[in-house]
């Protein structure tokens, strides 16, 4: 099985659900629409030519200028054919929601929370999510891209050295 075969079997099943496909860096990375990736999800593993049968894993991404600033990344393996496949799907600001795959993949479980704990998406459906790894009386969620890389208010720091 190619990616061909993969893109070909997606687009004919599910349409324009899929926008985008990429085969750069010797893995197959397709990027759904987000209401179609639990149904999308189902089919890689059901499906008898496809048969993604293991999550690898699973995290968020922020792109914080983007027009949809959150994002899911899935790795999928394939055993038979030692195939591996990624799917991405973004998420608007305003509505940072999945539906959770813990149904599809149990492993996804953990990875869910450890998702929600430091990019604060949802995963509709989850059996428990809450923290993992941060402490529950956190506010925020640490690994968006919501402040500055550096204090601004160091006055101790000078440019020059740091070639700027």
């Amino acid at each position: 099985m190619d990616s061909e075969t993969i893109i070909g079997t997606l687009r004919e099943q599910f349409g324009d659900a899929v926008l985008e496909t990429n085969a750069a860096a010797d893995i197959l990375t397709v990027t759904v629409r987000r209401d179609f990736l639990h149904e999308i999800m189902a089919f890689l593993k059901n499906h008898e030519l496809m048969g993604f049968s293991f999550l690898t894993d699973l995290t968020g991404i922020h792109y914080p200028d983007s027009e949809l600033p959150f994002g899911v990344v899935y790795h999928l393996h394939q055993f038979v054919e030692n195939k591996r496949l990624r799917i991405k799907t973004f998420l608007p600001g305003d509505d940072p929601s999945v539906k959770t795959l813990t149904d599809l993949y149990p492993g996804a479980n953990w990875m869910e929370r450890e998702t929600y704990d430091f990019y604060g998406i949802i995963f509709t459906g989850h059996p428990n999510l809450k923290r993992i790894l941060n402490v529950d009386y956190m506010d925020y969620f640490p690994m968006r891209k919501e402040y500055p890389l550096e204090d601004q208010t160091r006055e101790d720091k000078d440019d020059r050295y740091f070639g700027r």
